[in-house]
């Protein structure tokens, strides 16, 4: 009853997130010479990906943080700061930490985890459209 509903919040935050991503580079948006940050390519290319992957790894860390909050508010977990490893371990499929959900909650881990995939999924389409972007704009330079 808590994993399905914060798949949907976390994807919609994520979604939009990722909007106001691309509309910070967005071409048209004028930003620099004729909607490039620099007028150097290759240099465009590095900070406009420097910046979106930023951005993105940013959405992943509120994401993490959505579910941390969520295992301590529904008590599957008492520390923050354990709350928030375990969300990052399940979401990014790390797996590593010594850090576990009680019986009762391993489902609940399991739909992190499965949010994770997707969250991943979703920031893996947005950046390979991102270099696309910025590769047919290289052309038209």
């Amino acid at each position: 009853m808590v994993g399905g509903p914060l798949i949907v919040v976390t994807v919609i935050v994520h979604v939009l997130g990722l909007g106001v991503t691309r509309a910070i580079f967005r071409p048209k948006a004028g930003i620099g010479h004729g909607g490039r940050v620099l007028r150097h390519p290759t240099l465009h290319f590095m900070v406009v990906m420097s910046l979106t992957v930023s951005l993105v790894t940013l959405l992943h860390l509120l994401q993490a943080w959505i579910w941390s909050t969520t295992l301590v508010f529904v008590g599957a977990m008492n520390d923050p700061r354990h709350a928030m490893l375990y969300a990052l371990s399940a979401m990014t499929t790390y797996g590593h930490a010594a850090v576990y959900l009680d019986v009762r909650w391993q489902m609940l881990g399991a739909i992190v985890a499965l949010d994770g995939v997707i969250l991943t999924g979703l920031t893996t389409a947005f950046l390979y459209a991102v270099i696309r972007q910025e590769w047919e704009n290289r052309q038209h330079v």
